[in-house]
């Protein structure tokens, strides 16, 4: 059996012999366009049948209520709540939001632009860096460009952002801890990067020393092992991991060794995930608040729908949690 291929909005332009844009303006009812073109527009859309349900409505009303949303194709869990709190924003301002996930290999600006033309929705935010001259366009859908994730769908920008770790450092310090160990989730990832350039620094404007750093991979058994095989009479007395789960793995470790946490060793974690407030002792952490931030993003673009100015000086989406698993350093 032979699938027919449905007719695209560049189909009808080259029916119409205009541009994909004009015809996308047109869809829109953008009074800009000539009512000669609008009436090849027209012909050309009757002819090849062009009339997806939401274009039919878009011709109609003016407005398709719906928002799209691209990010790359993966399975990170935030991601989730990041998308639920713009879905909550938009349902709150009345509209629908429709996620457009992106393959490995697929166009970003290709494919952005392909649904602003397309006439299906009002707006398009895209969750991953898009080149200026896409965000420009004259006469289409509004777009706007948001760096939340990179290609791999890894955390950039807000997501990973490190300033709590100067805080994380610096409460440990006034609790006497000197020596530190980090355990890194993967230096290529931009938080762990991140993460890391924020604890030299810190280390530095303290006038302590640069301490170890392990890059774990993200693996807690890699995390458990750095801990349980630090040397005898080491002077590490507090562990700072680049997620919950390699804490986890830190708190294993000092246990194999007999050591407490955080009697004899303090751990810090990154996320607060569930798990981080069940654990015993339960995980001092930095929270990122994703579905704030999805709230937030979309809020931005409804903005830029309605032509104002962006929003100055959002609050930070991370916080400290302090809960057992820190306390004094040990005196060995």
């Amino acid at each position: 059996m032979t699938a027919v291929r449905r007719p695209t909005i560049r189909d009808v332009a080259r029916l119409a012999g205009v541009s994909h844009q004009t015809v996308s303006r047109h869809l829109r009812r953008d009074p800009t366009v000539s009512p000669m073109l609008a009436a090849h527009i027209d012909q050309a859309v009757a002819q090849l049948d062009y009339r997806p349900n939401l274009v039919a409505r878009a011709m109609r009303n003016r407005s398709t209520g719906r928002l799209a949303l691209v990010l790359p194709a993966g399975d990170v869990c935030h991601s989730l709540e990041l998308l639920g709190g713009a879905n909550e924003a938009a349902q709150a301002a009345g509209f629908g939001v429709e996620v457009v996930t992106l393959p490995a290999g697929e166009r970003l600006a290709e494919r952005v632009g392909q649904l602003a033309d397309s006439g299906l929705y009002e707006a398009v935010l895209s969750l991953t860096d898009l080149p200026k001259a896409e965000q420009q366009r004259l006469g289409t859908t509004p777009i706007v460009s948001a760096p939340v994730y990179d290609r791999k769908l890894r955390g950039v920008g807000p997501l990973s952002e490190a300033n709590r770790m100067a805080e994380v450092v610096t409460h440990l310090v006034e609790l006497g801890h000197r020596e530190f160990l980090h355990l890194g989730g993967d230096h290529g990832h931009p938080s762990s990067r991140r993460r890391h350039e924020a604890l030299q620094r810190t280390l530095a404007e303290l006038d302590l020393p640069a301490g170890t750093t392990v890059d774990c991979g993200w693996d807690p058994e890699r995390a458990l092992r750095a801990v349980a095989e630090l040397p005898e009479g080491t002077g590490v007395t507090a562990v700072l991991a680049d997620d919950d789960l390699l804490a986890a793995g830190a708190i294993r470790g000092a246990a194999a060794r007999g050591w407490r946490a955080p009697e004899d060793l303090s751990v810090t974690g990154w996320d607060d995930l569930p798990l981080a407030s069940w654990m015993r002792p339960s995980l001092t952490t930095v929270r990122i608040d994703h579905h704030r931030h999805g709230v937030e993003l979309l809020e931005e673009l409804l903005r830029v729908m309605r032509g104002e100015a962006p929003a100055m000086d959002q609050p930070s989406i991370t916080e400290v949690v302090w809960r057992e698993s820190t306390g004094p350093a040990p005196q060995r």
